[in-house]
């Protein structure tokens, strides 16, 4: 499965079969959170946040892509992200494209 952030693929002729996206909500544990928030005071890289969103991108994407082979797709253009807190510690990450078919 190709994936790709441009509108279209060198050298091939696509047909549209539709929007895909797949999505997740993680979370860190509590004690993640409070060896987290002592970090912020200091200044420096949230190493178990970095985990987190990485993660979740990475199940986005592999839910993005099933959904993508349901519709029998060859490939995910104008493939984005976006995330959103949903609460303290946690964040929905979502990965979304348009499905198409080689010609």
């Amino acid at each position: 499965m190709i994936l790709t952030t441009t509108e279209t693929i060198s050298g091939r002729e696509l047909e549209t079969l539709g929007l895909v996206r797949g999505s997740t909500i993680q979370s860190k544990n509590i004690g993640k959170d409070i060896t987290q928030s002592f970090k912020t005071l200091v200044g420096g890289e949230l190493k178990a946040y970095t985990e987190m969103m990485n993660e979740a991108r990475a199940l986005a994407t592999k839910r993005m892509v099933e959904d993508a082979q349901q519709l029998g797709a060859d490939a995910v253009v104008c493939m984005r992200y976006a995330s959103a807190a949903v609460m303290q510690g946690a964040a929905e990450v979502i990965a979304y494209g348009t499905a198409v078919k080689f010609k």
